[in-house]
């Protein structure tokens, strides 16, 4: 299979309406709602980082006195103070950075557990429509593939993005103190920074989400394939053939998705090296002739020089942390669009407990359809991008919201394209007595025994078990029973 495209700028191209750039304020405000308990946490890192920010702005200045009062007046005792401050200060930063990196690894683990717990919890009390319209590859995906994906925007992205951020102002400021005409010179070619990282973080956006939805499609297809049920249907009915093109199609997909990212990154990283270049190129040229002229001292341009580089390192992680930032989101996107859903079977506020069960289930003109002509099942299928709406309610739920206040229309079409599992069927069993299901396939004996339980819920009708309708009983204690 090969690349999509016949050449690099085939990478940049992205659709306007499928690949929006927008990290909404609704999404930062649910994922800052799961760091709120690790506050004390995010006040050590945030200490650690400005307390390093500040011994980073120090080696410069050093160099700077070396060169133009150490080394001159040959003052042996200033540089051997001197040299001991260099080597001090890098051991002390390297140690807050321990200190930052375990209390940002503990954040984002703690942060991690909660919401996949919450994804599985909520996986959980998933009705069973939900995993008939759901393979399970897709399922593992959203609770490995974009949990990690998450992870590494709370552990990485995010303390890059503060972290430089800080750095960034405080070494801005002492450039200004130190020569604010070569810093005007400095800061002069920013804005070509800004370009390329807006482009690419609207390109990448959508490619991480397609990256994310292929690796679900190829794991959903190993799931399928390779446990003993798809195993023996492969080899009773001669798949391996169409097995292997439908997998080598994924991964295929898989693949060029990879690629297409990886090469867009480099394209990104050569334009901003390009332009740190030419930045500082331009000190040296203009700072050199000052230096001529007698205006400052080589010691001030070397320390200069080196605060540039300060300067643009932290703007390019910047810059790649925020378009790593918005591709991380798609992560979080795709876990809360699972979290969003809404559970089909619920207990009611007024649900009561099961007690002293005596045993009579009553079936009172029960109808079920699986698949109401009017509704659509609810699965991973469904959800839409959690960032591109003000709500994450699947597609089929606002559907069946907009086809409610449609109801009077047709309906009687509408009934005659339900599918019945089962309907009106009206039977008792009273306490003590045994009763057979008892007829051909497809007549609705599993479908009975899912109602029960309450798998589903009947489309019409009523069940009861000792005059209690099913749908006022709590379904912790129906288990029980």
């Amino acid at each position: 299979m090969g690349l999509h495209g016949g050449n690099w700028h085939s990478f940049l191209q992205y659709d306007e309406e499928q690949d929006q750039p927008e990290v909404s304020t609704n999404l930062l405000r649910r994922i800052a709602a799961h760091a709120r308990p690790y506050w004390k946490g995010v006040a050590i890192i945030l200490v650690a980082i400005v307390t390093t920010s500040i011994l980073g702005l120090i080696p410069p200045l050093l160099i700077r006195d070396i060169i133009d009062h150490a080394l001159p007046d040959k003052d042996f005792l200033r540089l051997n103070l001197l040299a001991i401050g260099m080597i001090l200060i890098p051991l002390i930063s390297g140690f807050l950075g321990v200190v930052q990196r375990y209390a940002s690894a503990k954040i984002g683990e703690g942060i991690i557990f909660d919401l996949r717990c919450a994804l599985y919890s909520h996986m959980q009390r998933m009705s069973l429509r939900f995993f008939t319209n759901t393979q399970v590859g897709e399922l593992m995906s959203r609770l490995n593939n974009d949990v990690i994906g998450a992870q590494r925007a709370i552990t990485g992205t995010v303390i890059t993005l503060i972290s430089n951020t800080v750095s960034l102002v405080a070494i801005l400021v002492v450039m200004i103190t130190l020569e604010w005409r070569l810093t005007l010179i400095g800061i002069a070619i920013l804005p070509l920074f800004v370009f390329p990282a807006k482009r690419v973080g609207s390109v990448l956006r959508g490619i991480a989400r397609d990256g994310l939805e292929a690796n679900a499609r190829m794991n959903a297809m190993m799931n399928e394939t390779l446990n003993i049920s798809g195993a023996l249907l492969s080899k009773i009915f001669g798949r391996y053939s169409t097995n292997q093109e439908r997998f080598i199609h994924r991964a295929g997909a898989v693949r060029d998705i990879g690629v297409r990212q990886a090469v867009i990154g480099r394209w990104f990283f050569l334009a901003l090296s390009l332009v740190g270049a030419i930045g500082t190129a331009l000190v040296f040229w203009i700072g050199g002739y000052f230096v001529l002229q007698g205006v400052f001292t080589i010691g001030t341009i070397v320390a200069f020089s080196a605060y540039l580089r300060e300067l643009y390192g932290p703007l390019i992680a910047m810059t790649n942390a925020r378009v790593d930032f918005v591709t991380s989101m798609v992560s979080f996107e795709r876990v809360f669009e699972v979290i969003d859903l809404p559970v089909e079977i619920t207990d009611r506020p007024d649900a009561i407990e099961l007690i002293d069960v005596e045993g009579c289930v009553r079936f009172d003109e029960v109808s079920f359809s699986y698949l109401e002509a009017n509704s659509a099942p609810i699965g991973l299928g469904e959800v839409r991008r959690f960032s591109r709406h003000a709500t994450s309610v699947p597609v089929s739920v606002r559907k069946q919201k907009e086809n409610e206040d449609e109801v009077d229309q047709g309906e009687d079409e509408a009934q005659e394209k339900i599918r019945w599992a089962i309907e009106d069927v009206s039977f008792e069993v009273l306490p003590g007595e045994v009763a057979a299901l008892v007829g051909p396939s497809g007549a609705g004996k599993t479908t009975i025994t899912y109602l029960l339980p309450r798998l589903y819920d009947p489309t019409k009708g009523s069940i009861s078990i000792d005059g209690h309708d099913l749908r006022d009983v709590r379904i912790d204690s129906l288990s029980e029973h």
